[in-house]
């Protein structure tokens, strides 16, 4: 019988790849890769042992060890991708940038994302901003308000910018979405607003948008016009890989619109999930998708995995799945069939 991914695995599979980085920067050569090869075939041969830790965690287990890892990751994203910029923009040699850039890009999109996602879940204030200033970091700090406000209410129907139809290719889906949550957040936010007299405070998008300023100009202070264009970059790959991630977990799943109107309250068919154990463990549980809707606030390692009769499961591992959609034909043609026997549920 299969185990609960235990604590120490998510510490280990998503403190691995930044600490690579950071060897990569101070010793260069070889380690300039590294951080990427554990990101990429690593990852994939560790997820080729699909039998190991795919159970659940007992039902209101506590892991008073999870949230200190978050904290870490986002302590990691602050301190690295500046470092990251200043030393991309510097002297190291050619190949050593490009190592250390793919490596970077990756564990952006594939494990701050997701810390930052569960991150602005938690309840209290501080982890909450974490979450805040990593999104923000990448230019993106508008999800942070899209993704709980307007995301969590309305996933799996046309109302939600974020949920991928049937037939959409992602480059089609990225700008929908993009601008659609930036949008829908921000109304979100007003309305809000208006709710809660009194309690104003700092409009949430100010907040964001005055940290991906900072940022900039952090940027440009470390590495001129070559540093800004290079956290630009980064933002713009870990902004369409979280965009991918959108796009693969909801890709083609409707919630059935009832007679009085409304939608039926999503299901676990109404996600994606991966059952692969290490990749799963690297991006903090994001691959057990469906869960995470069914309840938005239970901690990232107790999140269970739908058996495969009760939701659809991807047949790669999540990373891949995103890597497969970047070719819309090539994606739509290997995901067809296994979509087909959910759209009549």
């Amino acid at each position: 019988m299969s185990r609960a991914i235990p604590l120490w695995l998510f510490t280990l599979a998503a403190l691995l790849p930044p600490a690579l980085l950071a060897l990569g920067m101070v010793w260069g050569g070889a380690l300039a890769w590294a951080g990427f090869i554990a990101i990429t075939l690593f990852a994939a041969m560790m997820d080729r042992y699909s039998g190991l830790f795919l159970g659940d965690a007992p039902e209101g287990a506590e892991f008073p060890a999870a949230d200190p890892l978050l904290a870490a990751l986002a302590g990691l994203h602050i301190v690295l991708l500046p470092w990251l910029v200043a030393h991309l923009a510097g002297t190291a040699r050619p190949s050593e940038k490009i190592g250390l850039f793919l490596g970077a890009s990756l564990w952006l999109g594939q494990i701050s994302n997701p810390a930052a996602h569960e991150l602005i879940h938690r309840a209290p204030r501080a982890l909450f901003a974490l979450g805040t200033v990593m999104f923000s970091m990448v230019l993106f700090g508008h999800h942070t308000s899209a993704h709980r406000l307007v995301h969590h209410t309305h996933a799996a129907t046309p109302q939600d910018p974020n949920t991928a139809r049937s037939g959409e290719g992602f480059y089609a889906f990225f700008l929908r979405a993009w601008a659609g949550s930036f949008a829908r957040g921000l109304r979100a936010e007003n309305d809000l607003r208006v709710r809660k007299v009194g309690r104003k405070g700092i409009h949430p998008y100010a907040v964001y948008i005055g940290i991906s300023t900072a940022s900039l100009a952090l940027a440009f202070a470390l590495g001129g016009m070559l540093g800004l264009a290079i956290w630009v970059l980064l933002s713009l790959s870990a902004t369409a890989q979280l965009m991918l991630s959108d796009y693969v977990q909801h890709y083609g799943l409707l919630r059935a619109k009832l007679p009085n109107g409304k939608y039926e309250p999503v299901q676990n068919r109404h996600s994606w999930n991966a059952p692969h154990w290490y990749s799963s463990a690297m991006m903090v549980s994001a691959p057990r998708h469906s869960d995470h809707h069914a309840h938005p606030s239970r901690p990232y390692p107790a999140l269970r995995l739908p058996s495969a009769a009760d939701a659809p499961r991807l047949p790669w591992p999540l990373p891949l799945a995103c890597t497969i959609a970047l070719f819309p034909p090539v994606w739509k043609s290997a995901i067809r069939p296994h979509l087909k026997p959910w759209l009549s549920v």
